[in-house]
């Protein structure tokens, strides 16, 4: 069968699109964006990718169109393939009855770690020899792609948005999990969701999906999840966090080293790359799913030593001398805070710099306004930016942050500030959904110039 993708580039298509290709299907796809590293990585999987949505390019005819969440009405591709009748399906959907159906699925909700979880529940099956098949969205490094088949379980990525232009129902209600992982619940996605409210509906409908002989994984200290769940539960449930079934007690400032305990058990100390206490729930969700299959708590810990996180999670992307720069993909005020916390338990007392980018759709709206200036409470400096216009006053939130803070409208202003007050010592956090056009590399040039040292 021929399969064209439209939005291929996204990390979920993208994924999408090597299963098909792995699974022994002609793969073509399209995007407006075609470029490194995604194309290479797609070119290399034996896909045909073309640039932007001319109908032409669908000659000759797939047999499905496979059309991504980012597609909307009045996209001339869009339009060709409604005006032709030509068969077309969701990414969430084709997956769901493609490549999950029949498979233990395992998969992993919440607005915040779905990524770290999922990549670490996949790896702690694959140390333990299950050669699990996974969708991520991001590359987890002990892997080195975003998908693959595997032969035993399958991890998935359980992301609460809209699942297509023609099915606005959230695009994990597709996967049918046995397994399911409930990290966290806020409000997010304001472009979708008019509030908490309807993003719990969805949840609570994903709840509904997963068998009486299955498993809720849920974090006993969050109260959306609780008001799910009180909604009604035909499911099992085994709860971690504080004073829950599954608890990790920091041993480090950074959380790197703890105790895990299971039903008042101490099953032993892990050692891990990971820092912040936030990771510390995504690592026992990610053993307490595991354990449902068969991956008992002391063989699940050895797995976290070697276990290497999805790029853009506190990553050091340069060192300067004695400045340090960081990547992080954090883009609501509770990550943002959990991210800070994380990285002052590393560094202690030395200067932090933290750069939020605020672009994503709901800190454009004004959704988060509220809680940022206090997710920035960590930082010695705070700047923000913001290239496309806001719907709010940032000066509500540059009043309650450092004098020395400011917010910018281009990355070529922001990188000259950061220069101008760049001093020895200083760890620089960038924080953004998305690529944050040149900030990084030309931070980096900019520090070697003005400090020199080597990387």
């Amino acid at each position: 069968m021929h399969l064209h993708v439209l939005g291929i580039c996204g990390t979920f298509m993208a994924g999408l699109a090597q299963l098909a290709k792995a699974l022994g299907h002609t793969v073509s796809g399209c995007d407006s964006g075609v470029y490194p590293p995604m194309s290479e990585q797609l070119r290399s999987a034996g896909i045909t990718l073309t640039e932007g949505y001319d109908p032409a390019q669908l000659s000759p005819i797939p047999d499905l169109c496979v059309i991504g969440n980012a597609l909307s009405r009045g996209n001339p591709l869009v339009e060709y393939i409604l005006a032709e009748g030509l068969p077309y399906t969701s990414g969430p959907q084709w997956l769901g009855e493609q490549v999950l159906a029949g498979r233990h699925v395992l998969a992993v909700a919440g607005t915040h770690g779905k990524t770290t979880t999922a990549s670490l529940l996949a790896w702690i099956l694959e140390h333990a020899g299950l050669e699990p098949g996974f969708l991520i969205g991001g590359v987890p490094q002990n892997f080195g792609v975003s998908a693959r088949l595997g032969h035993g379980p399958f991890v998935v990525e359980a992301d609460e948005y809209d699942t297509a232009f023609f099915d606005k129902r959230a695009k994990f209600l597709h996967y049918r999990p046995r397994t399911c992982v409930l990290n966290n619940l806020e409000f997010d996605h304001a472009d979708i969701y008019p509030d908490l409210a309807a993003i719990e509906w969805q949840f609570q409908q994903l709840v509904r999906c997963v068998p009486g002989n299955g498993r809720l994984l849920v974090n006993a200290s969050d109260a959306a999840l609780a008001r799910v769940i009180e909604r009604g539960c035909w499911t099992p449930i085994t709860r971690f966090g504080p004073d829950a079934d599954w608890q990790a007690r920091p041993l480090s400032a950074d959380a790197s080293r703890f105790e895990l305990h299971v039903a008042g058990t101490l099953i032993g100390v892990a050692q891990w790359p990971l820092a912040g206490v936030h990771n510390l729930s995504n690592a026992l969700a990610a053993m307490a799913a595991a354990a449902e299959l068969g991956v008992g708590p002391a063989a699940a810990l050895p797995a976290l030593a070697s276990f290497r996180n999805v790029r853009r999670r506190l990553e050091v992307v340069a060192q300067v001398g004695d400045v340090t720069l960081y990547d992080d993909f954090a883009h609501h005020p509770t990550a943002i805070a959990a991210t800070l916390a994380a990285l002052r338990g590393r560094v202690g007392a030395a200067r932090i710099v933290a750069v939020v980018d605020l672009r994503s759709n709901s800190m454009r709206s004004g959704a988060h306004r509220g809680g940022l200036a206090e997710s920035l409470e960590l930082a010695d400096v705070a700047l923000l930016h913001c290239a496309q216009a806001l719907d709010w006053d940032v000066e509500e939130v540059l009043h309650a942050l450092p004098p020395s803070s400011g917010f910018f409208t281009s990355p070529e202003t922001l990188v000259d500030a950061l220069l101008a007050s760049c001093q020895p010592g200083d760890h620089i956090l960038l924080m953004s959904n998305g690529a944050f056009g040149d900030v990084h590399a030309t931070l980096e040039t900019g520090v070697r110039s003005k400090f020199g040292g080597g990387s």
